[in-house]
């Protein structure tokens, strides 16, 4: 099982509670609540409500606050021996801090005598990305997800009380769930709209707590509810945006290089150069910070010991030292020693935004230099691996290639890790496995940053309501500009302009129930809003409350019915606060950090931690400050990285840093495609998706096969939805194979049920 705080409170009462949606007994009637234990866990503390930390955590991950009445607050780290609770009384108060947690041992005492108030917003604002649990008393619980939704919290009705992990997949384990074909189909439609998905799990009877909402379990009974305020109406500034942009994010990284692992059989600090400027800027951030035994403990202070003098960029900001400087300390000090920056080569190229090819022959270790100069980024280049390159199936002579993960027969799934849910992330472990096994330990990347940084389409339409109509004459022009060097003068002068304006006024005008309702009548007449070829169709298309996936248009007729049906009830619910494009922009983020997730879970190898400080709750309210008049600007993510990097002193950039051309993935996308034709047949020739009536089998055939020929065209959003169907097939038939109970001891063995359709 993968790293995951599971725990259980109010279940000492044993009993059979009715599942949600289950129409299958308990599977753990006969099993006593004391009998049943995670795998590979670690009790935290004891009692009727036990908490355990299941998987490889290090010992710094694991932190301990107990309150009692009349003594010092208690702050343990890697506990040893589980903390009885059998003394506890009401007003004890314990606190869990679960992940990379740069809080000092005074700021989680703090935090927990404050969170006695009730107050816990608090609890995640230090820098890191960790989960809390907060005991009051004897039969309060309260579990925190975070507000990207990297972090998430599951829970589930057991035995009278309330089961709840940051995994789904071991709760579903607990109760012996079957697959719920309903949610598979939402997510295959809409996987952004919480109207159609709710709070459900691809697991009957398992519930997902949303992000920026807290769990409370109180008596045994859940509820749930946001810790996270709305923004206030009203201008925002730039300047003081951008600073507090600057500082959170250099906090989350240099929280993560001072409290980075000892070296063992893989370099202690290593950053990822796949993601363009974000993941430059990361690795800029992080050569400047010292590591190793000289390393300063995390908390407040400069970025380098050197660098007394302040740069005036940015307010709070620290000077870098000179190149010279930067050099001799990186050859002489402990603190200097180098960071592995791993990149996967593009076309020749290196692939990132931010770095350049340079000298170097073979495969391994080239040259490579960044837009400026850091000396302590020791560059690994890594041949590119395309798409489905763990499908590939058997060669002529009847021997599998090296390296390959076909099925051993049919209906056997490839071997692989099994997540929590699907994601595209499952079609590329073969390229992420090759380029997270020569990280470091604790590996930095720029995941999320596009996301938590630009402006969503949608956002044009709050321009509209809120009267500051101007403001959209900058990035319509850019965007003609964009169509106009592409797609020709028609396209540039008069579609994109009109087309963008019209959708951003329409969207402003809409009634969200209205539109549910039209979009409902959409799918079940196949007319989804399709992505257009340019820049212009597709924000257009993107400027609504609600937008089909991808994968929408290969779904069966029952499976878009049941979506409809989903959308239609929720077009009855109540209407959302937030503005539309508010709450687009929000809802993206949620899914691009679950695909992050699902990466993770995919990629991350034992003894290893992938870092994303954009979707750091600090960097993402942070960049919930900045005005949506920057956000939208051409360019607004790597001017505001460029910022960002001027803050911490690296005022050396080039002035079209960020402004290359993005490497085109199509191209490899379809040649992976051709290459792994066999293995996909025959994962295609009785998948599970169409036993369960989800999906139309023909034609998803027949775009498979089109998608392969190399001369054949592509209507957009082809190949996307392509790789949500062959990632959920996987992840079904790795779901079925799987052996109940493999997560828990003391449970029986129950009957699998087979694959309902969608209600």
């Amino acid at each position: 099982m993968a790293r995951t705080p599971v725990g259980a409170s109010g279940t000492g009462t044993p009993s059979t509670p009715v599942l949600p949606r289950a129409t299958t007994a308990h599977p753990a009637a006969s099993a006593p609540p004391s009998a049943v234990r995670p795998l590979a866990a670690t009790t935290l503390w004891s009692g009727p409500n036990p908490l355990w930390a299941v998987g490889d955590w290090r010992p710094e991950e694991i932190r301990l606050v107990t309150l009692r009445p009349g003594a010092p607050v208690v702050v343990t780290s890697a506990p040893t021996a589980p903390e009885a609770t059998e003394d506890d009384t009401p007003a004890t108060t314990r606190l869990a801090v679960i992940g990379h947690c740069a809080a000092s041992d005074a700021e989680l005492a703090a935090g927990l005598a404050a969170a006695r108030g009730g107050a816990v917003r608090h609890l995640t604002s230090w820098p890191g990305s960790y989960t809390v649990v907060l005991r009051t008393g004897t039969r309060s619980t309260l579990v925190l997800t975070d507000l990207a939704g990297a972090l998430p919290v599951f829970h589930t009705p057991w035995y009278g009380g309330t089961a709840y992990a940051t995994a789904a997949l071991p709760l579903a384990d607990l109760i012996g769930a079957p697959i719920d074909t309903g949610h598979l189909a939402a997510r295959l439609a809409c996987p952004e709209s919480p109207e159609a998905l709710g709070t459900s799990t691809p697991y009957l009877g398992v519930q997902r707590v949303p992000p920026g909402h807290v769990l409370g379990i109180r008596g045994g009974r859940p509820h749930t509810a946001s810790y996270e305020p709305e923004p206030a109406p009203g201008r925002r500034e730039e300047a003081p945006a951008v600073r507090e942009l600057t500082r959170t994010l250099l906090e989350s990284v240099r929280c993560r290089v001072r409290t980075s692992t000892p070296p063992g059989d893989r370099p202690r600090l290593g950053v990822d150069l796949s993601y363009g400027t974000a993941s430059a800027t990361v690795a800029l951030l992080a050569a400047a910070v010292p590591i190793g035994p000289s390393a300063a403990p995390a908390g407040p202070g400069p970025i380098h010991p050197a660098a007394a003098a302040r740069s005036g960029a940015v307010k709070g900001s620290w000077a870098r030292p000179s190149a010279a400087v930067s050099r001799r300390q990186a050859g002489e000090q402990p603190g200097g020693e180098p960071l592995t920056a791993v990149t996967v080569a593009e076309d020749g190229l290196d692939g990132a935004d931010g770095a350049r090819a340079g000298a170097g022959t073979g495969v391994g270790e080239h040259k490579v230099a960044l837009a400026v100069e850091a000396p302590r980024l020791r560059h690994v280049v890594l041949p590119p691996v395309l798409p489905y390159a763990g499908l590939t199936g058997p060669t002529e002579g009847g021997a599998e290639p090296a390296g390959s993960t076909a099925p051993a027969g049919p209906g056997d799934p490839p071997p692989g890790p099994l997540t929590d849910e699907p994601g595209p992330a499952l079609i590329a472990t073969a390229r992420l496995d090759g380029r997270f096994s020569l990280g470091g330990a604790d590996h930095l990347t720029g995941y999320g940053a596009r996301h938590v940084l630009d402006g969503h389409p949608a956002r044009l339409a709050d321009l509209v309501r809120d009267g500051r109509s101007r403001e959209l004459l900058s990035p319509v022009v850019a965007l003609a500009g964009t169509d106009l060097a592409t797609a020709g003068a028609f396209d540039g002068a008069v579609r994109t302009p009109v087309g963008v304006l019209r959708a951003a006024h329409r969207l402003a005008r809409a009634q969200y129930a209205e539109a549910l309702d039209d979009i409902a009548v959409r799918l079940v007449a196949r007319r989804p809003a399709r992505r257009g070829r340019t820049a212009g169709e597709s924000s257009a298309a993107d400027l609504a409350w609600c937008v089909p996936g991808p994968a929408a248009r290969f779904l069966s007729d029952d499976a878009l019915s049941a979506v409809a049906q989903r959308l239609r009830l929720a077009a009855r619910g109540p209407v959302p606060t937030e503005q539309p494009g508010a709450r687009r922009a929000r809802l993206a983020l949620h899914r691009h950090a679950a695909g992050y997730r699902t990466l993770l879970q995919a990629a991350e190898q034992h003894g290893q931690r992938l870092h994303a400080p954009f979707l750091d709750n600090q960097v993402v309210r942070a960049a919930r400050l900045l005005p949506d008049r920057i956000r939208l600007q051409p360019g607004a993510r790597h001017a505001l990285l460029r910022s960002v990097l001027a803050g911490a002193g690296r005022t050396d950039l080039p002035a079209d840093w960020g402004r290359g051309p993005r490497p085109d993935r199509t191209g490899a996308a379809r040649t992976g495609l051709r290459q792994a034709a066999d293995g996909i047949s025959e994962l295609f020739r009785s998948p599970l998706l169409a036993e369960a009536g989800l999906i139309d089998l023909p034609a998803v055939r027949a775009a498979l096969a089109r998608a392969a020929d190399p001369s054949a065209d592509l209507p957009p959003g082809t190949l996307a939805g392509l790789a949500e169907l062959v990632a959920t097939e996987l992840w079904l038939r790795r779901v079925h194979a799987r052996r109940h109970g493999s997560s828990w001891t003391g449970l029986p063995q129950p009957d699998r049920p087979a694959l309902p359709r969608p209600a």
